[in-house]
């Protein structure tokens, strides 16, 4: 039986507005994450994809279940997954050595130790020779290999990403894309990555989690008909095509519903 990296145990989640209306959000959903998976969500904008990061997160608490983590429920889930925003959300005025030794300083190590930490890890991300630098001199390729250094350096094995590379341009996104299985891979993490590129998500997972309704009680799973390692091209198989039209078909009707 494999281990479970994320589990949601029957868990609704109500938004209270200013006004006192309440907005239902997730109603007894359960789902489970596999250690190691590569999981993709996908589904129209406002249907609770950042929600359900923000539960996990611990940023926001669920009304009713059980959300575990690697097997456990904890009563402070902050700091207990790594998280990689859309935006890189770098200190200008830090280098990125210091960028990237965040995480390990607020949880209290030394200066010095966590800035030999990062040092050891600069040329494995592919930031050798600009850790001297800052933000503002970076591409937004490099920027998001800083984020997704500080997401691993939290020390959790599953690790949250929402929408890293929707800012880049095609062939940098894809350069992205590559390096971020290579690093998944070499970390052996478990990935939940939301985007809206349905190639994205073939390209990338071993499943895909849409979101098709509000309440959000289901999650339909699609198992991506693809072994491992791969290759961009692959995702242009005839078998991968027709799971690509039948998850851009769904999700037209839903933007229109």
């Amino acid at each position: 039986m494999l281990d479970k990296s994320l589990q949601f145990e029957n868990v609704s989640f109500t938004y209270k507005e200013k006004k006192g209306q309440t907005d239902q959000i997730l109603r007894s959903l359960s789902f489970d994450v596999n250690e190691g998976e590569f999981i993709s969500i996908i589904g129209p904008s406002g249907s609770g994809k950042s929600t359900l990061f923000r539960l996990i997160t611990g940023l926001e608490q669920q009304t009713e279940g059980e959300i575990k983590i690697n097997g456990k429920v904890h009563s402070n889930r902050n700091g207990q997954v790594g998280y990689m925003p859309q935006q890189d959300l770098l200190m200008p005025w830090r280098t990125i050595l210091a960028n990237a030794s965040l995480p390990l300083e607020l949880k209290g190590v030394k200066k010095q130790e966590a800035h030999k930490k990062v040092i050891d890890l600069l040329e494995e991300f592919g930031l050798k020779g600009v850790e001297q630098k800052y933000p503002g001199d970076l591409s937004g390729g490099m920027k998001q290999r800083v984020s997704f250094l500080r997401s691993v350096l939290s020390g959790s094995n599953v690790l949250l990403l929402d929408e890293p590379f929707s800012a880049l341009d095609a062939i940098t996104r894809l350069s992205m894309q590559e390096w971020l299985l290579g690093q998944w891979k070499k970390w052996q993490t478990t990935i939940l990555f939301i985007t809206h590129d349905v190639d994205e998500a073939l390209f990338l997972s071993d499943r895909i989690f849409v979101f098709t309704e509000t309440p959000v009680e289901t999650l339909e799973e699609v198992i991506v008909p693809l072994g491992r390692p791969r290759e961009y091209r692959d995702i242009h198989t005839p078998q991968v095509i027709e799971v690509k039209e039948r998850l851009i078909d769904q999700l037209r009707k839903l933007v229109k519903s």
